[in-house]
Order: C-alpha cells, then structure tokens, then sequence
C-alpha cells in the first residue's frame, strides 16, 4: 500500500472525520507530510488547528493500531477507497473542505457504480408503523426501478428502508457512524450482515471504531453526498434525519418528505421542511414521485389512467403522426412514402424526420428512414 493512502489510513484512526484543519492541512501538505507535522506536534498554521488540537491527535495517534486496522479490514473482505481511486464517488468531493480523507467499505459492489443512480431515505429511529410501512415500501420499489437505497443502518426508518432494499433483491448501501465491523446498534447484527453480502457497508471509521452522538451527525452529509437526493419519511423536530436534510439542501441536492398525520409527533419535522419558505422541499408520497424529482426526463411519471408515460407521448401530434408511420423492420422507407402515411407534406415531414433523428427515434438508410429499437 503506498504510503499516501497509509497516511490517510492514519489518519482516519487519529484525526476525527470531517475536521476541516485536517483537510486543509491534507490539501496544503500531502497525506505523508500531514502525518509528519502531527507526529511532530508541528502546528500549520493555515489549517486553523490549536495546539491543544494537535495534542490531542498526539494522544490518539499513541492508541490506534493501524497494521491491526487493516488486518480488520481485509478479514471482512473490507477495502480502503481513497479520492483518485476508480471507485471513490466523484460527489464526495462537493463537500469541500469536509470531504471525507477516506471511505472503508465492505462488500463486493463498487461503490461509485451503485451511487451513480441512487436516493438517500432516512428518517427517526422511533418510527411509527405508518412510518416502517412507508420506508420498507419506497425501498422495495426504488430497488425495482434499479435505484440503490443508501441510508445509515439505525433503527426505525433506516433498518425499514434497508429492508425493503434487499427484499427486491436491489442494491443498498449503509452508511455508518462506526467500523464496518462493528455492528450499531446491536440488533442489526444480522441486517448488516446481509447488507455486507449483497451491498455495501461503508464508514470514514476504521474498524473497532464505536459510535458517538456526534459521529452520527458527521456521517450524515455522506449520505446525502453519495446520493441523487434525500427522501426525509418521518422526524421530530429534533431528529437527526433533519440534519441529513439540511446537507442535502446545502450540496443543491433533491429534498423530499413524506407528510403524515398531523397528530404524530415523527411527522412534524417532514412537516416543518414542507412549509418552509421558500419551498425546498417536495412532498412525495411514493416511488413516481421521487423519480419525478431525481430520475431522468420522464422517469416515475404516469398517466392519470395508471399506464406509464413513454418518450413518444412528449412528442407534438405531427412529429408523433411521421413516427408511426415508419414501418417497423431493417429496411428503409422513404420519405414520400411516410409524408403519405402521415397525412403530411413534404417539407413538414423532412423537419419532423430530422427531429426524430436527432433524438434517437430514427435512423436514415440508404433505402430511407427506419426505427431504432428502444432503449
């Protein structure tokens, strides 16, 4: 292991993750020289960290094992990912100054590919059953429609939309406030387990490393980072899941929130991000609606009949008369003969043919214009 990443491994075990001297001092020196100056007890000054700061990492650079972090590590068939490395999310790097050093992950995925079409939903720990319903519901379907499901593995919303996940036999992701090998809470020793199987577990932690209160509020802007946008199901006013919210929003991500009954405490955060002004947020209240917001062009709209809106359907009635007129086969038709079809004159259909073409419906032969198969 080259010695760059090696002083990022360091570092994750003796820096706390998201600490902005530690980053500006990573940018301004290099990982290696980074660790020299800590070890030395050597204050940069641009980084903004106090001497008392530097002390402290001294203290805990004297307690973490990092040969035994990574033995950890390669046991659970886990990986470092580093910034440069294929595999490191690109989105990451919106994060500034807070950009994660390094990212531990375990499971067999890579990462970068399984976020590239992916939604954060999060929630309170204390959910309600209404709540459980609709996070096991939206996992499950986003998993259909080939989405991954990243959220941060606590009880409540997060477990529920994990679940979902993996019962559609889709891609989910756990972002975590400790080890990959250390399973928080306890309880979710056998869904971390099935998420290391068949997703991912990832964390800014090295093994062994146990969660904190404010661990989990660090981890939280990684989880909206990684993501096309953050759907928000239940939360107090006080839940951490508003603190994913607030990430989201920050990094121009999509916002969402399920509303619920007004009686229900762990609806009244999704409420208050509903009625904010201006409105950041959209209300959601199922998979359509979420990929309406974060999906391409089309994706999770639907007829009001049920049946689903296909590209053909946003076409102006001439352009849409031309397309149906090409037969479908190899062979070419010319352009008279679909004017014909079409109702058409000549000239019209020439500029709806050129239309159809340049947005993938056709193609021009030899012989003259056939269909393209759909994508």
């Amino acid at each position: 292991m080259e010695d760059e990443r090696v002083a990022r491994v360091w570092l994750s075990g003796v820096c706390e993750p998201g600490d902005v001297s530690v980053w500006r001092m990573v940018k301004a020196l290099g990982a290696v020289e980074a660790v020299a100056a800590i070890q030395r007890g050597r204050v940069h000054r641009e980084s903004g960290a106090t001497e008392k700061k530097v002390t402290g990492w001294g203290m805990r650079a004297g307690a973490f094992d990092l040969e035994g972090a990574l033995f950890i590590c390669a046991q659970y068939g886990g990986r470092v990912v580093c910034p440069g490395d294929a595999e490191w999310p690109s989105t990451l790097d919106q994060l500034g100054e807070s950009a994660p050093l390094l990212l531990w992950v375990r499971g067999e995925l890579d990462l970068r590919a399984v976020c590239l079409r992916s939604v954060a939903v999060v929630g309170a720990r204390a959910a309600t059953p209404y709540g459980i319903r609709a996070a096991a519901d939206l996992g499950a379907e986003l998993s259909d429609r080939g989405w991954t499901v990243v959220s941060g593995g606590a009880l409540g919303i997060d477990g529920a939309a994990h679940r979902g996940a993996l019962a559609a036999d889709g891609n989910t992701v756990a972002v975590l406030a400790s080890g990959v090998d250390v399973a928080y809470p306890p309880r979710h020793e056998g869904l971390f387990a099935e998420i290391a199987a068949k997703g991912l577990l990832v964390s800014e932690w090295p093994p062994t490393a146990h969660p904190t209160r404010p661990r989990f509020l660090v981890r939280n802007r990684v989880i909206a980072a990684l993501t096309r946008g953050t759907v928000v199901v239940e939360a107090d006013l006080r839940s951490g899941a508003l603190n994913t919210a607030h990430h989201a929003r920050s990094l121009g991500r999509q916002l969402m929130a399920y509303p619920g009954p007004v009686t229900s405490l762990m609806s009244r955060g999704c409420h208050d991000l509903l009625r904010a002004s201006p409105p950041h947020t959209r209300l959601v209240t199922g998979v359509d609606d979420v990929l309406e917001e974060v999906g391409p062009i089309g994706e999770g709209l639907d007829r009001p009949d049920g049946r689903p809106i296909l590209p053909r359907d946003h076409l102006d009635p001439d352009t849409r008369a031309v397309l149906e007129a090409i037969p479908a086969g190899p062979r070419g038709t010319p352009t008279h003969a679909i004017a014909a079809a079409a109702s058409l004159d000549l000239p019209t259909t020439r500029s709806r043919l050129a239309l159809l073409a340049a947005t993938g419906f056709t193609t021009r032969t030899r012989t003259g214009w056939r269909l393209n198969p759909p994508t």
